[in-house]
């Protein structure tokens, strides 16, 4: 049944065949063909009867298989990245800052000091992905490596110490997420991929519940082997990581070129044709593919209204990491000692985790992205109002304080699937589609090193700065979110006085790729 479309894909992160994997391209041929929303140079008739006669059952088989293998261990994964990351604000209740000798601004310094390697390796860290005839093999180097990195942290025994292990941690985590969205895309189509990558955010929120929960069991260990509670924390949870580092070796499946042991033949032709396909065939001479890159760098950093978008991604990631870097010591405040302080830190990114599942499924039933970041963003405005307004008195508030808090978390994570799939969809062709969402996310995680500065100790209990600056980046957030759906209405609206016939009798089919988003053909996505 054919499978011809003019929807738009959500995310198309596609770069060219990793060495020693291409895949082998039909023959080019002059005519141009829509398959899925795509336009396709030099598929060939057999080819393409193929892929438009390969049943929805016979579909939804090989995405089924591709689901079992691929999302849930890098989701997983993706939990154990942000647990290692972010299990430093559990230790503080621990009392890692008194026996470090660490103070004010110092434990800023510390939680900030990773997001500097993790921002700069993100992009270099994809290239050489690329190099590699099986990604599982640097995945796993990178997983063992930063578990490595994390079981060193509970026998540093100074500041200067952690801080080199905070900076190595960030070095070989930069290019756990971007990898991972690189591979899922070897196996999804774009408009399945969104709905894959709101996975990872979901367990990204549970990540706060395990770390809670994981901390409050661990530190009961204080004392054994004469190593402090905060100490067991980081080597238990590092060689956790370090185990699963191993099981990425064996299991991290790598493209459907090397899938032969539990893919079917005529799916691994599908899955080749499919990726293909994504790529629009060959309307690039790939031998200038340096050309483009620069050349969609270039479009992305003069494109205003992905500067907008890009905002809203710094403030949705300043939040995030602000809030869970003290949500364990806010918990505290409320008036819960030690483990149980840790325990009722998890419940929140329940919330969050539960909201994301719901809301990316909504987002892509309805095909409206805007409501999805707009609607999070005031949660997040409510949740941190509320918290401002209690003026540090959680304890005798505990209803109120707990409340906000578990309201904004279930405004932080939801916004993060939506508004990536947004990029996505607003960004063509394909190739600046992947330069634009990595720029969206590589300048979106600066907000961690805002987050690391945004909750001072002695700012505490009523943490006047954090808040305040939390409902600032809601607001900015949800406003350029209204002027980027504005916007894209719009320009819309401009685009469709134009006919077709008068376009496709001015441009060739080339220029039109070329044009990307100012395709006069082209719809943004609202």
């Amino acid at each position: 049944m054919a499978r011809v479309s003019v929807e738009k894909p959500d995310i198309a992160l596609v770069e060219r065949a990793m060495a020693g994997n291409d895949l082998e391209v039909p023959a080019k041929h002059p005519q141009v063909v829509t398959i899925d929303g795509f336009s396709v140079l030099g598929l060939t008739h057999e080819d393409a009867e193929f892929y438009q006669n390969y049943s929805e059952k016979d579909r939804k088989r090989t995405r089924h298989k591709v689901d079992i293998r691929l999302v849930p261990l890098l989701a997983a994964l993706y939990l154990v990245a942000h647990l290692d990351r972010s299990n430093i604000g559990n230790t503080k209740i621990q009392g890692i800052d008194t026996d470090l000798g660490i103070s004010g601004v110092q434990w800023n310094i510390l939680l900030s000091l990773f997001f500097i390697p993790y921002i700069l390796l993100e992009v270099p860290s994809n290239a050489l992905l690329k190099r590699f005839n099986r990604p599982s093999l640097y995945m796993g180097t990178l997983v063992t490596s930063w578990g490595t990195i994390m079981t060193l942290h509970g026998v540093v025994t100074n500041y200067g110490g952690i801080l080199a292990l905070r900076l190595l941690l960030g070095v070989f985590e930069a290019g756990f997420f971007p990898g991972a969205v690189y591979l899922s895309s070897f196996w999804y189509m774009p408009r399945d991929l969104a709905a894959r990558i709101s996975w990872f955010y979901c367990f990204s929120a549970l990540s706060g519940a395990f770390s809670g929960m994981l901390a409050a069991a661990i530190a009961q260990m204080d004392g054994v082997g004469g190593y402090e509670g905060w100490r067991w924390i980081f080597i238990l949870e590092g060689i956790v990581t370090v185990g699963c580092g191993i099981l990425t070796f064996l299991l991290l499946v790598d493209t459907p070129e090397l899938g032969h042991k539990w893919l079917e033949q005529d799916e691994i032709r599908f899955l080749q044709i499919q990726r293909f396909i994504k790529q629009g065939g060959r309307f690039q001479d790939e031998s200038n593919e340096k050309h483009f890159i620069w050349r969609d760098l270039k479009a992305c950093c003069l494109n205003w209204k992905l500067w907008l978008l890009t905002w809203v991604q710094f403030a949705q990631s300043a939040t995030a990491y602000g809030t869970k870097f003290t949500l364990p010591t806010l918990t505290a405040a409320m008036g819960f000692e030690n483990w149980e302080a840790q325990l009722m830190s998890a419940p929140p990114y329940v919330a969050g985790a539960i909201a994301t599942l719901v809301l990316s499924k909504l987002s892509d039933r309805v095909y409206w992205r805007m409501p999805f970041v707009v609607g999070p963003f005031a949660a997040i405005l409510l949740g941190f109002t509320i918290m401002l307004g209690l003026q540090g008195d959680f304890e005798n508030q505990l209803g109120a304080s707990y409340f906000a808090v578990c309201i904004a978390c279930m405004g932080i994570y939801p916004a993060a699937p939506a508004l990536i799939a947004w990029v996505g969809n607003n960004s063509a062709p394909a190739s600046r589609r992947a330069v634009a969402l990595a720029f969206n996310i590589c300048i979106g995680n600066i907000g961690g090193i805002m987050g690391s500065y945004m909750f001072f100790d002695s700012d505490a209990p009523a943490y006047n700065t954090g808040f305040g600056l939390s409902m600032a980046f809601a607001i900015t957030g949800l406003t350029c979110a209204v002027v980027a759906e504005l916007a894209y209405k719009r320009a819309n609206s401009k685009k469709a006085r134009v006919s077709e016939e008068e376009v496709r009798a001015q441009y060739t089919n080339d220029q039109l790729v070329a044009m990307g988003e100012k395709n006069p053909l082209f719809r943004f996505t609202l």
